[in-house]
């Protein structure tokens, strides 16, 4: 396994991370989020909030790589949520903000809702990533020396546009797929 008991990686692997948010309870595109992240072979999935009902964890499951993910403004019954995950040992949510080591790369996740908690860790925190969703806007930009990763929506709910990103810590750039 190429993770520890906190979830952070050990040593200094290469690695391809997965990243979506927003899934929103649409069983159909999280399975093709799913399978898109198998077929892209990532070593990690973070997923930036929003799962919203407990009966979206057992999709996930499906995932050949761990998931870390935080809570999102429509996450509804935490308690049932994190129980569903505790029944998969490679899906954990960590609360409201996650921090990540991977590849030497330190990368913050949080949903996004809270903008004064997102500036924060923007203005000198010390993460070389910062990945959020809860616009459903997928976009990838450089904050100064933050690289910033809003993968977009897996619901397709907003946009019409499903779509995940990928974070390659060899390259330290991420892209957009649609799913």
């Amino acid at each position: 396994m190429l993770f520890d008991e906190k979830g952070e990686c050990k040593g200094n692997i290469l690695m391809r991370i997965g990243i979506m948010s927003d899934t929103h309870d649409n069983l159909p595109l999280i399975g093709r989020a799913v399978d898109r992240m198998n077929e892209e072979e990532v070593d990690l999935v973070l997923h930036a909030g929003d799962f919203v009902s407990p009966f979206t964890i057992p999709a996930l499951s499906g995932l050949d790589a761990s998931l870390i993910g935080v809570w999102g403004n429509n996450d509804g019954d935490k308690p049932l949520l994190t129980q569903k995950c505790n029944e998969y040992e490679r899906i954990e949510i960590r609360g409201i903000f996650a921090r990540v080591e991977a590849d030497g790369l330190v990368i913050g996740m949080l949903h996004g809702d809270e903008n004064a908690l997102y500036q924060a860790l923007l203005e000198g925190c010390g993460f070389d990533v910062l990945v959020h969703g809860h616009t459903h806007a997928a976009e990838i930009r450089r904050l100064g020396s933050i690289l910033t990763i809003n993968p977009g929506e897996v619901c397709g709910y907003l946009t019409g546009n499903p779509t995940v990103a990928l974070l390659d810590t060899a390259t330290r750039e991420g892209r957009i797929l649609s799913i």
